[in-house]
């Protein structure tokens, strides 16, 4: 999903698979003061990147090649692949930045990306951390659900150290088992297990796929003997449905944004916020 200045660009395609849109050039004569335009990006696929190239090259071919232009890039693609272990791995997340950065934006917004990696690598970034959507998660969990002061837990120690610093409230983590060879998640034990029973928790992390690790969490929790347990993740990939998440009754409800998430179900709910 793409947006220049909060209206819609809606490419189509010729025959032979290649893209096609329309831009309204009007309102884009360049101004005497002069103003940032902005490019919405919602990530849908990496199709969208030709789109985004040929946006910024016709606003410049219009208002001139040194016209500010900022990214809203919510969800950053390739943002797992931070890291190559081998010479036949290729280093996507590197390759993505260098794409981002050829089209010189002025800023480039991101939300909560997975690591730092990511904004080394992008010009001009600017992270938006996920306080602001996790206290909306808080309000609505004590206006829809009576949960006041939920627990919070991060599924590692990497997450605890990302968000109980912007959080500021009582939280356990997770130490994950895998199997070293396939990189599985086998067990995933708490480190303060003595402070669940009873409580209501939130677990809080920044990207769900298939939620397999939030599921070893959930079931970690309920040993330990949490009540209702609630997930917050920033980027809820489609395949959660995929998953058991959803069906295996152990996550009460799951809360995101709309950074990538394209779904509906009656278990998720998608949250303003400033993005």
């Amino acid at each position: 999903m793409i947006l220049f200045n909060g209206k819609a660009v809606n490419p189509t395609k010729f025959p032979d698979g290649t893209s096609s849109f329309r831009f309204d050039v009007s309102g884009l004569e360049c101004p005497s003061i002069p103003t940032i335009d902005t490019i919405e990006w919602k990530y849908d696929g990496d199709h969208e990147c030709i789109i985004v190239w040929y946006l910024v090259k016709q606003i410049r071919s219009i208002l001139g090649p040194a016209i500010p232009i900022q990214l809203m890039l919510p969800y950053v693609p390739n943002a797992r692949m931070d890291r190559v272990k081998s010479g036949d791995e290729v280093f996507t997340l590197k390759w993505f930045a260098d794409f981002i950065n050829s089209m010189n934006f002025c800023h480039v917004a991101v939300l909560d990306p997975h690591s730092n990696v990511a904004a080394t690598l992008i010009n001009n970034i600017y992270v938006m951390w996920p306080d602001d959507y996790i206290r909306s998660v808080k309000a609505l969990l004590e206006e829809e659900y009576g949960c006041h002061d939920p627990l919070m837990c991060y599924p590692d120690e990497g997450a605890a150290k990302r968000y109980s610093e912007l959080m500021k409230a009582e939280y356990i983590f997770g130490i994950k088992h895998r199997d070293w060879r396939s990189g599985k998640i086998e067990s995933l034990e708490l480190t303060t297990p003595e402070k669940v029973s009873g409580r209501d928790v939130l677990i809080v992390d920044d990207i769900c796929s298939r939620g397999g690790t939030f599921t070893h969490t959930a079931r970690a929790l309920k040993e330990a003997g949490a009540n209702d347990i609630y997930l917050y993740v920033s980027h809820c990939e489609n395949s959660i449905f995929k998953g058991s998440v959803l069906t295996d009754g152990l996550i009460r409800h799951v809360f995101t944004t709309s950074s990538i998430y394209r779904g509906e179900h009656e278990n998720i709910t998608v949250i303003g916020g400033k993005e």
